[in-house]
């Protein structure tokens, strides 16, 4: 079986019938409606330069993001602008994908708002990575979305290679001609990521093909803030 169809029928929401094909890799609770606007967000509330640096603060340690904020700038500071709102203190990493091939660990964790309609923004615009140039790889941090262009505020961070998720102008399927949209990585804290990808799992918990990828409990997010690129090393002399 193809594993780019695996992989999507195991990423897809179980939502009504008529909106399976719409929901793949996405994370919003059955009912839950992110919008229709396509518009990206106006600029981050402070100047942004080429990389933002953002530190989230679990309570299985602290995972330190770099976002690319000069290839993917709409999906930067929409992320961004969450982490300055403080719309992301209390939230939790609530599923972890496990797949069935690969060395492990082969999936992905995932966290976010799922979709709370007094706390979400607007949904933005896509950028695929075949505008970006910037891949799913292993550590790669990616939206989470329905169709193209209603992202708004949930995430996932890669633990293997995903390339499947990547966009494919030449495929027959608009959604796999769109991809997901990455739009940075984890510079430090993998080990966590990985914890957090080996936390348990609930048997029951989740719909659809959701079933028995929810953490059981979630892993809280105790903060999410912008952090000081590091110092720069001194020439040797």
């Amino acid at each position: 079986m193809n594993r780019r169809f695996v992989l999507l029928a195991l990423v897809a929401l179980a939502l009504p019938a008529q909106a399976a094909e719409r929901d793949k890799f996405s994370s919003y609770p059955k009912g839950a409606k992110p919008g229709s606007s396509r518009q990206a967000l106006p600029p981050a509330p402070a100047p942004l330069g080429d990389t933002v640096r953002v530190a989230l603060v679990t309570a299985l340690g602290t995972i330190e993001l770099e976002l690319d904020n000069k290839r993917a700038p709409i999906t930067t500071q929409n992320f961004v602008r969450y982490v300055d709102l403080k719309k992301f203190d209390g939230i939790a990493f609530y599923r972890a994908l496990r797949l069935p091939w690969g060395d492990p660990p082969s999936g992905l964790i995932q966290a976010g708002l799922q979709g709370h309609p007094l706390k979400v923004l607007k949904p933005i615009a896509h950028e695929p990575t075949s505008q970006t140039g910037i891949l799913h790889k292993a550590g790669t941090i990616s939206m989470a979305r329905h169709a193209p262009g209603t992202a708004t505020a949930d995430w996932s961070i890669m633990l293997s290679d995903q390339p499947s998720l990547d966009a494919d102008p030449k495929a027959a399927d608009p959604d796999q001609q769109a991809g997901f949209a990455a739009f940075g990585r984890v510079s430090a804290g993998m080990d966590v990521v990985r914890k957090i990808w080996d936390a348990p799992l609930s048997p029951t918990l989740g719909e659809g093909p959701l079933k028995g990828q929810m953490l059981d409990p979630p892993v809280k997010i105790i903060s999410a803030r912008r952090i000081a690129d590091p110092p720069a090393p001194k020439p040797v002399p």
